[in-house]
């Protein structure tokens, strides 16, 4: 692609960092905000400056959160004895809004993948063995994805619980091998979520 200056090339290859968007669909939105919308350009700059700086991860679940507790680890209603431990926070989104879960998550942050250097520290299985000591969980929901990489990260950490004596579920089968938890319909996910099994 031919050079239109160090700025437009260097917004063209900022957009280029979001999923999904190739050199076409980032020229595309370079150019739609320059010529079309630079008032949403400034709206869009200001609120990821200001996202950027105020979200950070929740002290215990790790999910994104503007506060040193989300809501969720902070709302003493919720049950403390159960744990959906999820891969991403659309996770945990789109079982709130699929089921009745009334317990706790523990967001992983990807799913363990030896080839791409994510190990158990990158994962925060650390801070998910501190919580298992401090013996106030009964059970742990494993909700990784249904890949490959996400059983082998539901089995590692099964064993993890189980040497502790927590009982140790895992979703129901419904959700279609190789999908994404964040892609699934929500009468599929709430049956698979309801009838979770003990692995």
């Amino acid at each position: 692609m031919a050079s239109l200056g160090p700025s437009i090339d260097q917004l063209i290859e900022a957009f280029r960092c979001l999923p999904g968007v190739g050199p076409k669909s980032a020229q595309r939105m370079t150019f739609h905000l320059l010529e079309r919308n630079r008032d949403g350009g400034d709206r869009l700059a200001q609120a990821l400056q200001q996202a950027l700086n105020k979200i950070q991860h929740c002290q215990r679940c790790r999910i994104l959160t503007e506060t040193e507790l989300c809501p969720r680890c902070s709302d003493p209603s919720r049950n403390a004895e159960q744990l959906c431990i999820v891969e991403l926070p659309s996770d945990v989104i789109a079982i709130e809004q699929a089921t009745h879960y009334k317990g706790l998550y523990f967001v992983l942050s990807g799913h363990l993948s030896p080839l791409d250097g994510i190990g158990p520290e990158a994962l925060g299985i650390p801070q998910l063995i501190d919580l298992f000591a401090e013996g106030k969980i009964k059970e742990i929901i494993l909700a990784t994805n249904p890949t490959v990489e996400g059983e082998a990260t539901a089995h590692y950490i099964s064993q993890l619980a189980q040497s502790k004596n927590i009982h140790t579920t895992r979703l129901a089968h419904g959700i279609p091998l190789g999908g994404e938890l964040e892609y699934v319909d929500s009468g599929t996910l709430s049956h698979a979520f309801s009838g979770r099994e003990s692995i």
